[in-house]
């Protein structure tokens, strides 16, 4: 276990690289990354919804080969950080990540996207009626044959109104499904003490995601490592192990109502949140 934890380590300590180009504008084309450029990332505006929230989106523009990560990277990748430090009329802001994908990374799975990708954002303005000043910092790896930890800084103002961008609309409809639109049905959680942590086996009672599935499972203590599951099905029930560790080796307690299991399949992707004892 802890062979993968030194390797993540080493590709986020070990390696440098150019930061990604920085934009405020709200399109990019592919005529945008020049050479030498591995990414550039931009502002979708979007628009204001009945509710009063904004929805707006973070458009990153990778070159031809090169791939980022999902919010839970996996043990070879890199993970996404915000700081939105400096924006105005802001009460709470939502990320909602596009369904991503399990890749092959020097004989580890990481996940994430293998080119361009437009990140959800879902704005509460602390007044509906007025602009909302989006100032963020988000640092991200971007990976070819090697990853590259870098930053990205944006602004813009997002006033009431706007319009649908159709990039926007399929980020927010390229989401996994719910445990409900999956049919999913009991899922319950083992924990067993291992040296230095606990083992987790989860089982999950839902129809096939289609083809090889793979289930990426998270915690709600940032501090816990989580180990790639390992996923089998016999019949109906989709089970998962992994084995997880604080990451200072203290002692820790594993809350089954903050367990976060995504499923990954060839035909969709399913979010689950929480388990029961088994």
């Amino acid at each position: 276990m802890m062979r993968h934890l030194l390797t993540f380590l080493a590709l986020v300590l070990g390696l440098a690289g150019p930061a990604l180009a920085q934009s405020p504008v709200a399109d990019l084309t592919r005529s945008d990354i020049t050479r030498g450029e591995v990414a550039r990332a931009a502002l979708i505006p979007g628009w204001r919804q009945a509710d009063g929230s904004h929805v707006a989106g973070l458009l990153i523009d990778l070159a031809p080969g090169w791939k980022t990560y999902w919010r839970s990277p996996g043990d070879a990748g890199i993970p996404p950080r915000f700081d939105w430090a400096g924006s105005r009329n802001v009460a709470g802001l939502r990320t909602l990540w596009p369904t991503p994908k399990a890749m092959d990374q020097n004989g580890m799975t990481s996940i994430g996207y293998p080119g361009d990708v437009v990140i959800p954002l879902v704005i509460r303005p602390d007044s509906a009626g007025r602009p909302i000043t989006l100032t963020g910092r988000m640092e991200l790896g971007v990976c070819k044959e090697v990853c590259v930890p870098a930053e990205v800084r944006f602004s813009a103002s997002l006033t009431p109104g706007g319009a649908r961008d159709p990039r926007l609309v399929a980020a927010l409809v390229d989401r996994p499904l719910t445990t409900r639109e999956a049919r999913v049905g009991r899922v319950t959680c083992r924990i067993a003490p291992i040296k230095g942590g606990v083992a987790l086996t989860a089982d999950i009672a839902m129809p096939s995601a289609g083809g090889r599935e793979y289930v990426v499972v998270e915690t709600a203590n940032p501090a816990i490592w989580v180990a790639e599951a390992q996923t089998r099905r016999t019949g109906p029930v989709l089970t998962a192990r992994t084995e997880m560790q604080h990451v200072e080796g203290a002692p820790f307690a594993l809350d089954r109502a903050g367990l976060r299991f995504t499923v990954l399949g060839s035909s969709h992707a399913v979010d689950i949140r929480g388990c029961v004892a088994g």
